[in-house]
């Protein structure tokens, strides 16, 4: 969670109403002595002769006392003179004779707003717009003095009101624009200071707010701009100079942002709330004492922030600090605990530290919430298999494998695990079941003296003379250096030679049964054969009900429901009425691809292909099931196919099948090479699967 302590400068405008009183209707009829008095009043405020006017509008109140045109006049001129409680005593006897006129609340509204008094404000310029809702400028008024008591929601809602009216006012689009930044709406504030900025580039005078909106809203490379423009306008803006440092930070500018952050704890060194920010640039520069300094002196202002405790994890795990790293953990993950990743970095420490069942415990609430976490999954049977759990380890490298494509790495260390269990069974006299998991190392490819060695001790165990000398024989060929092949080897020798020397003193004792003795050559497992179900065609006595394309509609229509034994049915019906065609064929395949019976899909594609050399999109999706079924160098030449048929098709997929393929094969320069051309011809369009491609590139130049 990135931790944003940029400093919201406000700005207001206050507009105050200008209302020309002086045009309003006289509503109670002057004499004649007070008609001339009013007169002479405003000539003198004309001349600004203001105390003159005063006291000739005093006389003539002593005259004509019930005119609240007087007291308008009178309380107009206090405003102008900053003595607003004179003003106010005035606007309250206009009231008294005219308590519906909007305008006088208007006018005592703005003498509460200059007051600083914005809730009395408020309620003035509110009673004005209930009794004259037309004045649309009330808006703006209530709005300003909304922003002043910080009710940014409605002071934007009648903002935007005034707008609707008035969309050209630039201090009501500014003051909105304000509104937004204040109350964080980043993206609202920075389409209305797009907006300004279009108007009127030239004089644009909030970079500040524009950079710091832009920055919050994601756009770091446009802010980074817009900041040091400001900084070049305002170079002691602190909260600009702030943000451009997190700006380039953001931008992986991490010798920038430095300098910047520099400037900022050299001005500002009580700065806290910064130096998170701060702190996790450093670690990304691999300034450790650095950045450790600056997450304890962010921890110790702000001790309950979880980021503080993360990233001081994150340093005393990269120094191997196991222990300290866990107990930072701990505090994060008891103040974030649905937070996976959390438990993930907590549980591997836990791992690194050799404390495998705490490892295990983590793994296990991580999985609990995504059972398909296989992250989770790998790092718990490493754990298992640490701790000696060997079945339950080999239950989940197996697991693992079932789902996920091939991994050395898992395939490696599943072959790891059944020979230490199949050790572990050999000593406890199980060698029969340890044979079943030598077995199936020696069936996934594994080879080593080791494995032949254990298969010698359980070939021997089973009695099975042939296979555990053999076996013996590779061990010691393998690895000649290993003296305890060679003994071994010569003590079943020996062993041998004693049974048979012993049989021949006793065979003198013994009848002759007539019975030939039994061999065992040992077991092996057969090739499962796949079963086939024969298309069903319609002899020319049965007449079929639809046409082929009928039965493609409906099998089209059930493939979307998902229903494929339905799909799968009417496919086959039209395949019986046209054997040779090749988009029925495929169909099929596609049914049997998407039900994992890769075999039987591969089986479909190829009579796709076979009907139509250049079916391309068979061609593809062949590969797809080739490279699920394991069968790499067919799956390689399938997507060549497909490029030498279309260098464009599917976006490029074909390439990025095709690196898979040579990267399953070894052939590193290869699969870099069609990686980089699939991000090619991409073009963009699949950005995730663009990262993937990019990361892949990484990994195989390591």
């Amino acid at each position: 969670i990135r931790s944003r302590t940029i400093r919201n400068i406000i700005y207001t405008t206050i507009i105050i109403s200008a209302l020309a009183f002086n045009s309003l209707p006289v509503f109670a009829q002057m004499s004649p002595e007070a008609s001339a008095l009013y007169q002479q009043a405003c000539t003198a405020e004309h001349e600004q002769d203001l105390k003159s006017a005063i006291a000739k509008l005093e006389q003539a109140i002593e005259i004509s006392g019930g005119d609240s045109m007087l007291y308008t006049k009178l309380a107009g001129i206090y405003s102008e003179i900053d003595e607003y409680d004179k003003a106010l005593a005035n606007y309250e006897k206009v009231l008294q004779i005219k308590p519906d006129d909007a305008f006088v609340y208007v006018s005592i509204g703005s003498i509460y707003e200059n007051m600083g008094k914005y809730k009395e404000a408020l309620e003035a310029y509110s009673k004005s717009l209930e009794l004259f809702p037309e004045y649309k400028y009330n808006y703006f008024n209530i709005a300003n003095v909304e922003f002043q008591l910080k009710k940014y929601d409605d002071a934007l809602k009648n903002y935007k009101s005034f707008l609707e009216t008035y969309p050209q006012h630039g201090e009501a689009r500014e003051n909105l624009a304000y509104s937004y930044f204040a109350s964080k709406d980043y993206k609202n504030a920075v389409e209305q200071y797009q907006l300004i900025y279009d108007k009127d580039s030239d004089n644009f005078k909030y970079y500040s707010q524009y950079g710091i909106s832009l920055l919050n809203n994601g756009d770091s490379e446009k802010a980074a701009h817009i900041l040091e423009i400001a900084l070049e306008k305002t170079p002691d803006d602190d909260a600009s100079q702030l943000a451009l440092a997190q700006a380039y930070q953001d931008l992986g500018k991490y010798e920038l942002s430095y300098e910047q952050y520099k400037l900022i704890f050299k001005k500002l060194p009580n700065l806290n709330s910064a130096r998170l920010d701060y702190a996790n640039l450093l670690l990304s520069m691999n300034k450790i004492p650095e950045a450790t300094e600056q997450f304890n002196l962010y921890k110790a202002a702000f001790p309950d922030v979880v980021d503080t405790y993360i990233g001081l994890a994150r340093i005393y795990a990269s120094q191997e600090d196991y222990q300290k790293a866990i107990e930072n953990y701990l505090i994060a993950v008891n103040k974030k605990p649905d937070d996976i990743e959390l438990k993930t970095d907590l549980a591997n420490c836990y791992y690194n530290s050799k404390d495998y069942n705490n490892a295990i415990k983590y793994y296990d609430e991580i999985l609990a919430v995504n059972a398909n976490n296989m992250d989770a999954k790998q790092n718990k049977a490493y754990a298992l298999h640490s701790l000696g759990k060997y079945p339950e380890a080999i239950a989940l490298y197996n697991e693992i494998l079932s789902v996920a494509k091939a991994d050395n790495n898992i395939e490696d260390n599943l072959n790891l695990a059944l020979l230490a269990y199949s050790e572990e069974l050999i000593n406890n006299k199980e060698y029969k079941k340890a044979l079943d998991y030598l077995l199936q190392a020696q069936k996934s490819g594994y080879d080593s003296g080791f494995l032949y060695f254990e298969l010698g001790k359980a070939y021997r165990g089973t009695k099975n003379y042939k296979l555990a000398g053999q076996s013996f024989e590779k061990a010691i060929a393998l690895e000649p250096d290993k003296a305890e092949y060679s003994a071994e080897y010569s003590d079943f020798i020996s062993s041998i030679y004693q049974e048979k020397a012993k049989a021949k003193a006793n065979s003198t004792a013994k009848k002759t049964t007539g019975e030939l003795p039994s061999v065992s050559i040992g077991e092996t497992s057969p090739k499962q054969e796949i079963e086939t179900q024969p298309v069903k065609t319609e002899t020319k006595s049965q007449e079929s009900e639809k046409t082929p394309d009928e039965y493609i509609a409906l099998g089209d229509e059930f493939l979307e429901k998902n229903d494929y034994k339905k799909a799968l049915s009417n496919y086959e019906k039209a395949l019986a009425l046209s054997a040779q065609n090749p988009i029925i064929q495929f169909k099929i395949a596609e049914i049997y691809r998407l039900s994992e019976d890769e075999v039987r899909a591969i089986a479909y594609y190829q009579n796709a292909i076979a009907n139509d050399p250049n079916y391309i999109d068979a061609w593809y999706n062949l590969g797809l099931a080739q490279d699920e079924n394991g069968d790499t160098e067919a799956a390689q030449k399938s997507f060549e196919k497909v490029i030498s048929l279309d260098v464009n098709y599917s976006d490029g997929f074909a390439y990025y099948g095709l690196a898979q393929q040579f990267e399953i094969l070894g052939k590193k320069s290869d699969a870099i090479r069609n990686y980089k051309i699939f991000i090619k011809r991409n073009k963009g369009k699949d950005p995730n699967v663009i990262a993937t491609a990019q990361s892949r590139i990484e990994q195989l130049r390591k």
